[in-house]
């Protein structure tokens, strides 16, 4: 109770503005700025975060103040519920709570501590610095929509506003972290999502008790999530708002964490990975070509090697057609080191390249391409068919719509090569039948992670190999 005391506002001004900004640390923080004005005998005192808001705004709001005057015809309203039917400010609320003022103006809120009252004025004035609207690098389109999202909360949710214009809409923020205090908004259309999964949703949000959310969207993401060991990723993030206004259509959720410019979309399956917004923006013949062919591009990316190096022993059994692909002149243990040797070294080469400018990027292509290439096979370090065979599975892992499903794809290739060392081609078989299991008792907020293929849903599972016409889809 002392607490809860401590943090209401008083009738006494002065001590409300020393508390407030004692909790704010004005004085030791250059970026909180008060203004104190008079008006008619009642002083007011603005409390703001300098780059967080509308200087321009806040500028207006103070002018207009100035031409105040009270109006004789309401001699019993309050000064405060005056100045509010004055004020040009589109959201204008009250607060008795000290600590939510202290929070209001680090989320770039303007707070107007009033004279003889035991209430506060909040004024949305926000305007956070962010960088302009642009396509993201990693989910291009040739055909489509060029926004994407930015790490500014009120921009990302405008944009599927704009796609999703109906009431249906529901959006619910949350704040997250006792120290960061960090925004989240769950969205989700009311008559497409299950009920269960909004529940389970909220409910998890509401139990995740930390100080700060150090990596933004991610760490919420392990927070949340039934298996946060996973290598496989549960939720998928996307950064165009179409994908996110598409996937609340089909019944998902989305969070959108402030200062992240992604979404996290759920419950999903290992298939809604797969997908890409290309495929919706061609013919159905040619989007269900290009989905069946990014479908066996993923599969060679962690499947060929490991079945190259199972099947290498058995090679007098296949026609004379693959005998090159299959010769080699090393024991195992050499080929097992080359291959890895090659999945290390790709790695780094892609791992380089996130990480080289722009102005640089040549360079190192040109550089990994001579030394991999051509100096590496000149040596004797790798052959030919294992450096043709890690540039497949290269090509095929970078056509992977989702960058974790690639990761984890990366991870499992590498146990069944370690499976396949030691057990040759019933490792092979062993681990994937291992792995099937084990996405069979996966779950995304409680959807099977194979869905549609485990359970089997033969219409849905068409879905997602047939691109089928706008005009099929029933409501």
């Amino acid at each position: 109770m002392m607490m809860e005391s401590i943090n209401q506002i008083t009738s006494n001004h002065q001590d409300n503005v020393n508390r407030l900004g004692q909790s704010l640390g004005y004085g030791q923080a250059f970026d909180i700025d008060t203004r104190d004005i008079v008006i008619h005998e009642h002083r007011l005192t603005f409390f703001f975060a300098s780059f967080l808001v509308d200087s321009n705004l806040i500028g207006s709001i103070i002018e207009g103040l100035f031409w105040f005057k009270q109006n004789p015809l309401l001699p019993d309203v309050e000064f405060k519920h005056q100045v509010i039917n004055f004020l040009a400010a589109h959201n204008v609320s009250l607060e008795k709570n000290l600590s939510n003022c202290g929070s209001a103006v680090l989320n770039g809120l303007l707070v107007i501590l009033v004279e003889n009252s035991t209430e506060a004025l909040v004024l949305d004035t926000r305007k956070y610095p962010g960088r302009n609207i642009g396509e993201p690098d990693s989910e291009r389109v040739v055909r489509g929509s060029r926004d994407g999202m930015t790490e500014t909360l009120a921009i990302n949710l405008a944009l599927i506003r704009r796609r999703i214009k109906t009431g249906d809409l529901c959006t619910i923020i949350y704040q997250i972290g006792s120290i960061s205090k960090t925004d989240v908004v769950l969205v989700y259309l009311k008559s497409r999502v299950n009920p269960k999964t909004v529940q389970l949703v909220q409910k998890r949000l509401e139990e995740v008790q930390v100080p700060e959310l150090t990596m933004s969207d991610k760490a919420l993401e392990e927070l949340i999530i039934e298996h946060p060991y996973s290598p496989f990723p549960l939720v998928r993030y996307t950064e165009r708002p179409d994908t996110v206004a598409a996937h609340l259509y089909q019944g998902m959720f989305a969070l959108l964490v402030d200062t992240s410019p992604s979404a996290i979309l759920g419950p999903v399956s290992i298939f809604d990975h797969m997908t890409h917004a290309e495929e919706h923006r061609q013919t159905p013949l040619s989007g269900t070509y290009l989905r069946i062919l990014r479908y066996i591009g993923i599969l060679l990316s962690f499947l060929l090697m490991p079945l190259w190096f199972s099947i290498i022993e058995y090679k007098a059994i296949f026609p004379s057609f693959f005998q090159p692909l299959l010769v080699y002149e090393s024991n195992r243990l050499i080929v097992f080191i080359q291959i890895i040797l090659a999945e290390v070294g790709i790695e780094l080469l892609r791992m380089a390249s996130i990480h080289t400018p722009n102005s640089l990027a040549t360079s190192m292509g040109l550089i990994a391409g001579i030394l991999i290439g051509e100096i590496a096979i000149s040596v004797g370090l790798f052959t030919e068919v294992i450096v043709l065979l890690g540039a497949i599975s290269a090509i095929g892992s970078y056509i992977t719509p989702s960058y974790e499903l690639s990761l984890a794809n990366k991870i499992i290739k590498l146990l069944l090569l370690l499976f396949i060392f030691f057990f040759e081609l019933p490792g092979l078989i062993g681990g994937l039948v291992l792995i099937f299991f084990y996405l069979m008792r996966l779950k995304s907020f409680g959807r099977p992670y194979l869905y549609p293929l485990v359970p089997f849903k033969g219409k849905d599972l068409a879905k997602y190999i047939v691109r089928a016409p706008y005009n099929r889809n029933k409501e």
